[in-house]
């Protein structure tokens, strides 16, 4: 995907953060976040929105604190997420392709990092809003999941802090059925971070298969698994040690 298609995806998808936020109300109960309320999601997702913002408007080329969450609720919150989504999508758009600063996951260069990253953080979180709804969440396209997981298993949790890992080797893949030329992933698992790489290569003790929309989102330990066959072990230790943490 390009940046351009990165920046449309986060301008919609924050759009629509937003008007499920307003429809639950803050007390709504967030069901893919046990422990939050809709306040909670619009906090934490309005301060990340800033702090991704500062790094590209303000060229900081090291890591930098968020500025925290903020002390404020109802319609106040909602309007203090809009603005700094709005804020987000405007500095993206705007932002030399060549901007120098910050940025944590390998991508080619730092805008295309900040431009993919805060897409797929609100689309999961937009997904969260839309939880707590008594409708169904609205779809997430296949190309868009597929890059998704890329960017979960190959950025994330091939960091030396990620959790995800096993005593013994053990081999696990994921398989999206509703691509066209589709999409695999093999993930080594031993005691050191995970290494992945795309296709099948070799045998695997466990595959994870489904749809790409309904993986990524189980990924995210969002929704259980689609499909499971083999060990049914390796599912259970993603579910156990794959959260990623803020801070």
């Amino acid at each position: 995907m390009e940046t351009a298609e990165y920046i449309d995806v986060l301008a919609r998808e924050g759009r629509s953060l937003a008007a499920a936020a307003a429809e639950a109300g803050p007390d709504a109960k967030v069901p893919t976040c046990p422990g939050w309320q809709l306040r909670d999601l619009l906090r934490h997702t309005g301060m990340v929105h800033r702090w991704a913002t500062a790094f590209v408007a303000e060229g900081h080329t090291s890591y930098r604190p968020d500025g925290g969450l903020p002390d404020l609720d109802g319609a106040a919150l909602l309007d203090w997420f809009e603005e700094g989504h709005g804020r987000l999508v405007d500095t993206l758009s705007a932002a030399p392709p060549d901007v120098a600063c910050w940025y944590f996951l390998p991508a080619p260069s730092p805008l295309a990092f900040w431009a993919r990253r805060q897409a797929h953080e609100t689309t999961v979180h937009r997904f969260d809003a839309e939880s707590a709804r008594a409708v169904a969440p609205s779809a997430i396209s296949p190309e868009f999941a597929v890059d998704g997981i890329d960017e979960l298993l190959r950025g994330f949790h091939a960091r030396g802090k990620s959790k995800v890992r096993s005593a013994e080797p053990r081999v696990l893949r994921i398989r999206a059925t509703d691509t066209e030329q589709g999409a695999v992933w093999t993930v080594r698992l031993s005691a050191e971070p995970a290494v992945t790489e795309a296709g099948d290569v070799g045998d695997a003790d466990c595959e994870i298969a489904g749809p790409a929309a309904d993986l990524y989102l189980a990924l995210w330990n969002r929704l259980p698994f689609p499909g499971v066959t083999g060990d049914g072990a390796l599912p259970d230790l993603w579910r156990a040690t794959s959260a990623v943490t803020w801070g």
